[in-house]
């Protein structure tokens, strides 16, 4: 003790430890309950031959590569847990979660950047497959069936900015404004500066940009102009020439704007978002200002059966029943087939759609728009101011509740038909002091105009007939159930309301992930539920 003193060694204690170690069993199993979703898990991806999706690349440097087959076992199980993972708490998971540490099987816990480099370069392409397998081994084993789909919507969204709109009619009309600026600025030209040197710049209704740079390039050789001596800023003042000149080289800039802008909208959008280019300004039912706004959306669809989701799309427009051809088509990609009994609601009854079903051998159990009145509403359907309720004399002609026929007028192609159907036009012989104006056609100035497409009021009726049977009421109820059902688990059980990716290709591959990790524990609660009845 005399000597610690003298040489100044004072006794100090680490308490930096606890009595307690973790003690783990030789067999990381017994620690998991035989019931938990992980044993359903592996039993799916055990069944899935994973390797064609796996080609070695044959790296000779750099650290040893984590196993590709454990890194997707381990996303797949955190979305079929969580819905939507981030790749934070994946990697947060396979630490400290006994039931991840089983699956890596003795592998090292990734990082975030290993999982998100591996979902990038491996399953964005690779994704769809491994869907379709895991669905081929689930519906064999719950013997799925396949004839019956439900078809439901939702709009999802983006992982965008919300005030980067971009507007394509804005951009057409301000395009040409800017024409008639242009055609404006050559007259200055002509007039000022050209006409002196016996020049002239033809002009034109519509400008394209190729021309527009003929026209600044035949100005500056025809003024010999030298940009190199142009000047600006305070104490400067610019000539005729170069003010002309740059004031036409901005018409231009804004031409190849407004051009870029209508490039990436395309022919079926009106907007796109400039964070997300492919994401369509919509109008969700979560409205963050109370002022009904839009908001970069994406239009998911999905095809279900039997409570799995047997096929998901994603679309970037608004209208449900452009998106029913597509998902179809899909589906009979995906397994082959067409359903024979597609269920929607009347977001998708339109005479594309049922004249598509008729053409590849499927049902007709899709509601149009007016189906709730039309089987609801007795007054409504009772109306004798409809033209489909008309009375027809006995050479065939319609006639109107005060007598008066309707005479044939001509023939249409109807509206976005894509099948060359046409609709007829009658119009009224004489409205003249009629009593039943005022009911019959109030808005008309003169005699009313009907339009008559006797295919499309028949189908309408086979549609009545179908979903009016006790077939069709139980295929609308279990749509309710299953197709909105779906959703519901998806945004509110899981909370997954706004997409995590960017781009259309990426998002595909983000609403996989939750459909594949969706199904697999959808596939595990029926088999709960089917041991705990036996």
């Amino acid at each position: 003790m005399k000597l610690q003193r003298f040489f100044g060694i004072t006794n100090f204690t680490n308490d930096n430890y606890t009595p307690r170690q973790l003690k783990l069993p030789l067999e990381i199993e017994k620690l998991i309950a035989i019931s938990d979703p992980v044993y359903t898990f592996c039993e799916v991806m055990d069944h899935i031959d994973l390797s064609k999706y796996f080609v070695a690349k044959g790296y000779k440097t750099g650290r040893p590569r984590c196993d590709e087959h454990k890194l997707l076992k381990v996303i797949l199980f955190a979305f079929m847990e969580h819905g939507i993972s981030s790749l934070r708490d994946i990697e947060k998971l396979c630490k400290n979660d006994i039931r991840y540490m089983y699956l890596l099987d003795g592998m090292r816990a990734p990082s975030f950047a290993t999982f998100g480099s591996f979902i990038r370069k491996e399953l964005t392409d690779s994704i769809e497959q491994i869907f379709l397998d895991v669905n081929s081994y689930i519906f064999q084993k719950d013997h799925v069936d396949l004839e019956h789909t439900y078809i439901d919507g939702t709009k999802i969204e983006a992982a965008a900015n919300r005030y980067t709109w971009v507007w394509k009619k804005s951009c057409t009309r301000n395009r040409g404004k800017v024409f008639e600026r242009i055609s404006m600025l050559l007259d200055a030209m002509n007039r000022e500066v050209l006409g002196y040197l016996n020049l002239k710049l033809e002009k034109r209704g519509e400008y394209a940009i190729d021309y527009v740079s003929e026209l600044l390039e035949l100005y500056r050789k025809g003024t010999g102009l030298d940009e190199s001596t142009f000047v600006s800023g305070c104490g400067h003042r610019k000539s005729i020439y170069q003010k002309q000149y740059q004031e036409l080289q901005g018409y231009l800039e804004r031409l190849k704007t407004y051009a870029h802008h209508i490039e990436i909208c395309g022919e079926e959008r009106n907007s796109y978002s400039k964070t997300d280019h492919s994401a369509t300004f919509m109008r969700l039912k979560r409205d963050y200002m109370g002022n009904d706004q839009l908001l970069p959306a994406y239009n998911l669809q999905t095809a279900v059966c039997d409570e799995y989701i047997a096929v998901v799309d994603v679309k970037q427009y608004a209208s449900d029943m452009e998106c029913f051809v597509p998902l179809m088509e899909k589906y009979h990609k995906t397994y082959g087939r067409y359903p024979k009994y597609p269920v929607a609601d009347a977001g998708y009854g339109s005479y594309n759609n049922y004249l598509y079903c008729e053409e590849h051998g499927m049902e007709k159990y899709m509601k149009f728009t007016m189906f709730k009145k039309e089987t609801g509403d007795k007054k409504y359907h009772e109306n004798p101011y409809r033209a489909v309720n008309f009375q027809r004399d006995e050479s065939g002609n319609l006639l109107c509740p005060n007598g008066k026929r309707f005479r044939f007028k001509c023939r249409r192609p109807v509206y976005k038909n894509h099948y060359g159907r046409t609709e007829e036009l009658y119009e009224c012989e004489s409205c003249e002091g009629c009593e039943h104006k005022s009911k019959c056609s109030p808005k008309a100035s003169g005699n009313r105009t009907i339009r008559m497409n006797e295919e499309l009021s028949a189908i309408h009726q086979e549609v009545i007939s179908n979903l009016e049977s006790t077939h069709g009421a139980l295929l609308r109820m279990n749509r309710s159930i299953q197709a909105e059902g779906t959703f519901g688990v998806l945004k509110w059980d899981r909370s997954y309301k706004r997409l995590f990716r960017r781009g259309e290709k990426n998002v595909i591959l983000e609403l996989t992930l939750i459909a594949c990790g969706f199904n697999i524990y959808k596939y595990h609660n029926k088999k709960q539920r089917k041991e705990l009845a036996a």
